[in-house]
């Protein structure tokens, strides 16, 4: 195996790439970072680009963990060298870009597995088994909240980060489509409507507090071609750092799944699950085809489209100073946006979008 960007979330990458050889089944042969890698593993060699890893280095399984605009000519290089492929979420910045991916996948016969980490949650698929064999009635719709604090160290962690393009490329980060994708991925898991074809609309209604290209404090709604209203509100700007929740309305009840946590709430109560690793997931799928990969690329599909609707739609409006405090300095300076938390609960409750509950920052 190799890993490509082993700094931020890439370490974790580089650790379980450790724990799995330690366990025998997979050895870190390389890594790729224009940065100085550090920490790691004696023999590995270190590259400061994936094509001179590839041009170098027999690799069976490369790991993506590096910005947004570079997944897909990454993917292609491992591809094309008869590699499989782990590779970070979002896996495109684009619908385009997504079709092309989806195109290389099927001439290469590679596997490409994406990291939605809570789809391999036991959680999220015993709910989603639960929706389907009408454990909460008639479906009223999904909702998924996210309210966290990122301060200035986050937007300023790479040239990349808080764009929606950078050198005339899309990159579309954004509280939506980054920090909290996994929100939408998830809920649209639930549904049974992951699939590109599976969303018949979005709306988009994006908003920021920072000083950047991108939303930070958003309200998306996805009808999916099953007729389920998907309503998805988050922050980056919140008072406090919360766990993120998807809930699911029905007419004979709801559950609440946190799937930081892998934990499931219903009328019976709590209940904490198991989560399998995609990387192992990957492993099997390799020696045995008949293993399904937990999220293959065709499955993400449907969070793609929400991506390309919030690529197209307008820069974020500004919320106005009079609704911001910013606490902290340096580094730690962010801002929370008064009262948010109840607003997203108030459109998570409705399936409404922050302008229709008449939220004081909305256009």
């Amino acid at each position: 195996m190799a890993v490509a960007g082993v700094h931020g979330h890439g370490a974790s990458h580089v650790r379980n790439v450790t724990r799995l050889a330690a366990a025998g089944r997979a050895e870190l042969v390389a890594v790729a970072d224009p940065r100085p890698a550090e920490g790691l593993p004696p023999g590995v060699q270190v590259f400061a680009g994936v094509d001179e890893l590839i041009a170098s280095t027999e690799v069976d399984v490369l790991i993506i963990s590096t910005p947004i605009q570079t997944h897909v000519p990454l993917a292609e290089l491992a591809m094309r060298a008869g590699a499989d492929v782990l590779l970070e979420k979002p896996p495109t910045a684009s619908l385009a870009e997504f079709e092309q991916l989806s195109a290389l996948v099927a001439e290469t016969g590679r596997a490409c597995q994406v990291g939605f980490q809570a789809q391999a949650s036991q959680a999220t698929l015993t709910l989603a088994s639960m929706i389907a064999a009408g454990r909460f009635g008639e479906l009223r719709g999904i909702s998924a909240t996210g309210k966290w604090v990122r301060k200035a160290q986050y937007f300023q962690r790479a040239t990349w980060a808080g764009r929606r393009t950078l050198n005339g490329v899309a990159v579309v980060d954004g509280a939506i489509t980054n920090p909290l994708a996994h929100s939408t991925a998830a809920a649209l898991l639930l549904d049974g409507s992951p699939g590109a074809n599976d969303v018949r609309s979005v709306e988009t209604e994006l908003y920021r507090a920072n000083e950047i290209e991108s939303d930070d404090t958003s309200t998306v709604r996805v009808v999916t071609s099953r007729g389920t209203t998907i309503l998805i509100a988050v922050t980056l700007c919140a008072s406090e750092h919360l766990d993120p929740v998807v809930i699911v309305h029905g007419s004979e009840g709801r559950a609440v799944l946190r799937y930081t946590t892998d934990t499931l709430e219903t009328a019976d109560g709590v209940q904490a699950f198991e989560r399998a690793d995609l990387l192992e997931n990957l492993l099997d799928h390799r020696a045995d085809p008949g293993v399904p990969l937990y999220c293959p690329l065709a499955a993400t599909g449907g969070f793609t489209r929400v991506v390309e609707a919030v690529r197209v739609a307008k820069e974020p409006a500004v919320i106005p100073a009079g609704l911001v405090q910013w606490e902290g300095e340096g580094l730690e300076r962010h801002p929370v946006v008064l009262n948010v938390e109840q607003w997203i609960d108030r459109a998570s409750d409705s399936l409404a979008l922050f302008s229709e509950i008449g939220a004081p920052w909305s256009r």
